[in-house]
């Protein structure tokens, strides 16, 4: 997700951070609100955010100049979503085949004019967040799917809170200058400490699983984490925006609060299938 973990001074935190506070737990409490009372409340809240962010994504590709097909992506990022939780990463798969077909025919009347760039920004948007946040929706089928969503969401979390207070404390060493100047090699290894120890916590509490899984969790989820947000800071960068949008006060966009989620949904998802039964 991407607050800074940068050195102490206000200019270069560079957020509200009381507002950032405030709207996290927010929408912390619906999430878990949604998981206990009725999962499919859950799946309602994961598309209406998807919706979303693909429209904030769409809105930045063309910034760059590429014309995406705005309603196929949408109705496909619908149908992914939903086919996950019904029929899993087969349905995923076959749902997000079928949203990449109709945007490109979809733009074939448009003509021959930019069709490679606005179909390929139109692919690449569908494989980066609806196909993504797939992997947020298999986590909740299973019988103990909450535990799993909430131990994926707290791992990011930990990275992004474990990340901040030793960059601000510790910071002095830029990880990525060019990229995202306000992360530190500090900040890392805040984000590695606060990941493991949620991985670990959340797998022995949460889904009565080993310790050594939660660990393995949180230093994949880490990595993951960071190069989804400094992945997102290069999107913004090439296309010369500071934020997907000012939606969410203290954050940004959306997509800003999301960077870290999708690139950690997969490998968490996979992790827990393979190891806790």
């Amino acid at each position: 997700m991407g607050l800074d973990q940068s050195a102490p001074t206000p200019s270069r935190a560079g957020r509200n951070l009381p507002a950032a506070i405030g709207v996290g737990v927010v929408l912390g409490a619906a999430i878990i609100g949604s998981l206990y009372w009725q999962k499919w409340l859950f799946i309602v809240l994961v598309v209406a955010v998807i919706l979303v962010a693909v429209d904030e994504m769409g809105k930045a590709l063309k910034v760059g100049g590429a014309s995406v097909a705005e309603v196929p992506m949408l109705a496909g990022s619908f149908a992914m979503l939903v086919a996950a939780y019904l029929g899993g990463p087969l349905a995923l798969l076959t749902a997000m085949g079928l949203t990449v077909l109709a945007t490109v025919f979809w733009r074939m009347p448009g003509g021959a004019q930019g069709f490679v760039r606005d179909t390929s920004a139109s692919i690449f948007l569908i494989g980066y967040v609806p196909m993504l946040a797939g992997f947020a929706v298999l986590l909740v089928r299973p019988e103990d799917g909450p535990g799993r969503v909430i131990t994926f969401f707290l791992v990011v979390v930990a990275s992004d809170v474990g990340g901040y207070v030793a960059g601000v404390l510790f910071g002095k060493h830029p990880m990525a200058p060019t990229i995202s100047p306000k992360k530190s090699w500090e900040g890392f290894a805040g984000s590695t400490i606060g990941c493991v120890l949620a991985g670990t916590l959340s797998v022995i509490f949460l889904l009565d699983g080993d310790w050594w899984i939660g660990v393995l969790i949180g230093l994949i989820s880490v990595g993951t984490a960071t190069l989804g947000d400094l992945g997102e800071s290069m999107i913004k960068r090439d296309l010369g925006i500071k934020d997907m949008s000012n939606l969410l006060p203290g954050h940004g966009g959306i997509m800003d609060r999301l960077d870290s989620l999708l690139a950690t949904a997969p490998f968490v998802w996979l992790i827990l299938h393979l190891l806790v039964k």
